[in-house]
């Protein structure tokens, strides 16, 4: 179990290792992924990794090979296990878990004991301050997305309740003029068929006038015939 941290050793989170390395927070987890599955050790409080100055430069050294990022994370790993081991020989860290048991006798010591756990404190302090501040954006983002999306839905069961209206409206006056075409057609048979009957019936009159005219000139042109057939027999005798 690695148990290398330093005293007055500041620790860094995610998004601050990010910062100072130059590259995306994905990528730093990405990096801590492939150190870990190639046997390197983080420290964690739960599943969240916890970096040191020693986990920055790992993440620089992944950064700027030109080697496969798992050689690479292997030599890392060696590395670490050489310091790991370096420090096991030396004194135990000020972290190991009977440190508290066994406080220092020297107060140099003891006040940079202190000093660290202030240090560790704080950093914790950040960390939960920047959790709460991140929690309460995030908060704040769904519920603009919240009101967003009844703004949304609003807009559009408006927008559709407006153009059913609309749709009827156009579909009502639609009908209204075929109404009033058909009922102007209809006018207009019938009074072409009234104009039509009248012109067969001044027809049918201009007809039987000229039959009775025609037959008044036949009658007149029969009647002479008569006299001048009865003025030559009376002649002949």
């Amino acid at each position: 179990m690695r148990h290398d941290i330093q005293p007055n050793e500041r620790s860094f989170s995610t998004k601050e290792v990010a910062e100072q390395v130059g590259i995306a927070t994905p990528t730093v987890r990405k990096y801590g992924q492939i150190l870990e599955r190639n046997g390197y050790e983080f420290f964690k409080d739960a599943d969240r990794r916890i970096f040191v100055q020693s986990d920055i430069e790992a993440l620089i050294a992944l950064r700027d090979t030109d080697r496969p990022l798992d050689d690479t994370a292997k030599d890392l790993m060696e590395q670490q296990k050489e310091r790991l081991e370096d420090s096991n020989q030396t004194s135990p860290a000020v972290s190991a878990p009977d440190t508290y048991a066994n406080l220092p006798n020297d107060p140099n010591q003891l006040k940079e004991f202190l000093q660290y756990l202030a240090n560790e404190l704080a950093a914790t302090r950040d960390m939960n301050n920047q959790l709460t501040n991140s929690m309460s954006e995030l908060k704040t983002t769904v519920s603009r997305l919240q009101q967003d999306h009844h703004v949304i839905s609003s807009v559009i069961g408006n927008s559709a309740q407006k153009t059913n209206a609309k749709i009827e409206k156009l579909t009502e006056q639609q009908r209204t003029e075929f109404d009033t075409l058909l009922e102007q057609e209809k006018q207009k048979s019938e009074f072409l068929q009234k104009e039509l009957q009248m012109m067969r019936d001044e027809q049918q009159r201009e007809w039987r006038s000229q039959n009775e005219f025609n037959k008044r000139l036949e009658g007149a042109v029969q009647k002479p015939k008569g006299v001048l057939e009865g003025l030559f027999s009376k002649l002949r005798k």
